[in-house]
Order: structure tokens, then sequence, then C-alpha cells
């Protein structure tokens, strides 16, 4: 039988005042949810429980079957294979957000607020060819990595995510990795000259280095499961989890890594990796960013969406059994903006079953069983 597992980054939430303590989830119309919980059951599991950090990185790994000890201490490096990217030994990666500053100097934005795509591009060529020390790669919208020879200095630096460092002052921030190398202060300094021209309505935008990382070796999927699988997503962690593990990881033309994605393109991709492998994983990142800028309305709408885009239509033209989990990998509050480790809810469902066939999920082990256990990977 074909297991899939619909990962919703960050889905579940903390209660919302304004909503008498409702969730996203909970909140969301999700008719085809309802239909597997039905057939199947309802859970409340924490992925990271009280012993890996609550992050993509982490649980979806966790899911996937890899054990703590082969996590990668930081994602930069996997986000790098997500662009077909390597490092040597000699070299590391680190994250680098374009975020803004109030005129205090305090952090309002870890996502480049009150700039276009359009003007995170141009700002991301001009500092592209400008330091002969660090090599920068833009991905897509404030999300951009920085590759340099390998410091162990900057490696053990621990710098704040911006996401989680809102109304701290930026300088205090950075202070410790600006020492911890010369090349490090030199780009800081050169591309605070040049964001200055984009600095408008009291914002001061600044790049924002973090999350060192180094090349890893993760066992193979295929190795650790017994199966092969495919990993449809857009996110540069989630594809770069993917290649790390020697899954399928496909292009997608029309998906972002937010709620503005193109979800009919990720049914289809998914419908065609379902005829290839045993199994699959298709992941939504929309759920976790709008929760990181306190949007609950817009997170409890993506999940509508996803609802009725993908999840009924894939029922509705299933042409054959199928083993399917729904769940988050760990919790974005839509309050405080952070992860956090409660438990978010997980649906599991058999489908085209006679009977409804319940199954237990105290942890995330029992999801790795449910999917990929051996005595039902043929049925």
């Amino acid at each position: 039988m074909t297991s899939l597992i619909i990962l919703i980054d960050g889905l579940g939430d903390d209660p919302i005042p304004a909503w008498n303590g409702q969730t996203p989830f909970t909140r969301a119309f999700h008719p085809g949810m309802d239909r597997l919980i039905k057939a199947g059951g309802l859970s409340q599991v924490s992925i990271c429980e009280d012993d890996v950090v609550p992050g993509s990185l982490t649980c979806i790994l966790r899911l996937l079957g890899v054990s703590k000890e082969m996590f990668p201490e930081n994602r930069a490096y996997l986000e790098l294979l997500a662009q077909n990217r390597d490092v040597s030994e000699y070299e590391m990666v680190l994250r680098c957000n374009v975020v803004s500053q109030d005129s205090s100097g305090r952090l309002v934005s870890f996502n480049g607020m009150g700039l276009s795509a359009r003007e995170m591009e141009d700002l991301a060529g001009e500092v592209t060819s400008m330091s002969p020390d660090i090599d920068f790669i833009h991905l897509s919208g404030y999300r951009n990595l920085l590759v340099m020879n390998r410091s162990e200095s900057v490696l053990q630096v621990q710098t704040a995510p911006p996401h989680e460092s809102m109304g701290l002052p930026v300088e205090e921030l950075l202070s410790e990795l600006r020492e911890s190398s010369l090349a490090m202060r030199v780009f800081m300094k050169e591309t605070d000259a040049i964001l200055r021209r984009y600095n408008h309505d009291d914002l001061i935008y600044r790049l924002y280095p973090w999350g060192a990382s180094c090349r890893t070796e993760i066992t193979p999927f295929e190795i650790l499961n017994g199966m092969q699988g495919a990993l449809v997503c857009q996110t540069e962690i989630v594809r770069g989890i993917g290649k790390a593990l020697k899954m399928e990881v496909p292009e997608l033309s029309y998906c972002t890594a937010d709620i503005d994605t193109n979800i009919r393109e990720k049914l289809a991709v998914t419908g065609a990796m379902l005829k290839k492998y045993p199994f699959v994983m298709t992941h939504f990142n929309g759920t976790d960013e709008a929760a990181h800028r306190h949007d609950y309305e817009g997170k409890a709408d993506f999940i509508a969406r996803i609802d009725r885009e993908f999840i009924e239509p894939l029922l509705d033209k299933a042409e054959y059994p199928l083993r399917i989990v729904i769940c988050g990998d760990h919790v974005t509050s839509s309050v405080t903006g952070k992860h956090t480790r409660g438990k978010g809810p997980v649906i599991t469902a058999v489908t085209k079953s006679k009977t409804a066939n319940p199954y237990t999920v105290e942890s995330y082990r029992d999801i790795v069983n449910f999917l990929m256990k051996e005595s039902d990977r043929n049925g």
C-alpha cells in the first residue's frame, strides 16, 4: 500500500483570544480532513517532544525515519543542496535574512517588511558580486545564503534566529558574529552601506547572517526505511532534506513557500509521484509563514485551501488505497510568532477501507510505523 504524509508546516497553534480559544485548525473549514478523521482518527502529538529543537529540520527528519544522532546542527547546508550546490570540508554556509530595524535599532521584521519582492531581488543583485571572500546566494524573497571558508570561530557563534528576536537590538544580536572574523566584519559593513538606499518610512534594512553549518552526510531514505520515496515541496530546507536523503525532489514551476502557492500544481505532482513510489511526502509551508506574521486568519484560510484544492480532489480521484497522515512538524504560534514544543493535530486514515480503521498515535514513532512498517507495506 502506498503511503502519503501531507505535512502542513506549523499546523498546530496556540488558542487565539479573538476566536474565544479556537486555533486556526479548529476554525478552518476542512470537510476533506473531516472525512479522513471519520475513517481513521485524530490525535494531538508533539513531534519534537522534549529532546529536539522545534523546527522543520529536526521534526521533518524525525518523520522520515532519521534518528536525532544524524541531525545536522543547522539547516543552511541543506538549503544549499536544494540549489544543487555543495561545499567542501574546508567551507561552510550560513543563512542570511533581509531584516528591518526601527530608528532605535530594534528588530521589527525578519523578512524585509516594507520591501517588494523586486526590491529584494535588486538588493541581492547588488550584494552578489560584492565580496571576494563570501559567496552570496539569493534564494527567494528575504532568504539568502552565504558560503565562505570554514572558520571555527564563526561556527561557534550561536546568533539568535531573527524570527524569534523581534524587538531586540540588532547590533547586540549580531555583535558576536561581527567580531568572529574579519571577512564577516567587512561583509556586514559593506552591505549596511549598500542597503541604506532602500531605507524608508523609518525602516532600516540589514543583512542578518545566522545558523552556520558545514557539509553533513545523512543515511539515504531507502536504506533507513527499506523503500524509495519522493518529497514534493518548494521550501529550500525541505528540498534540501529530500536531496540529502537521496529522495526524488521534483521541480515545481508555480509554487511558492507561502500562502500564495499553487496548490493544484502540488496536487498534480503528488499524483505523479504516488504512481512511482511507495512513499510520498507533500509539504505546505504557508501556515508556518502566516503564523510567524501573527496572521492567524491567513493561516486558517490556507488550511481551508489545502483541504479544498488538495485533499478533497485527492480523495475523490484516488484509484487505490492510500495510507495517509496529515500533520505539522512543530507548532507555530500565531500569538507569539515562534515555534513551540506543543502538541498539534495528527490525522491518520486508510482510504477506500470499507470500515473505519482507527490507529492510535501517541508519538512520532507511531506515525513512522503507520507509514512505513514492514507488515503493512504491501496492503
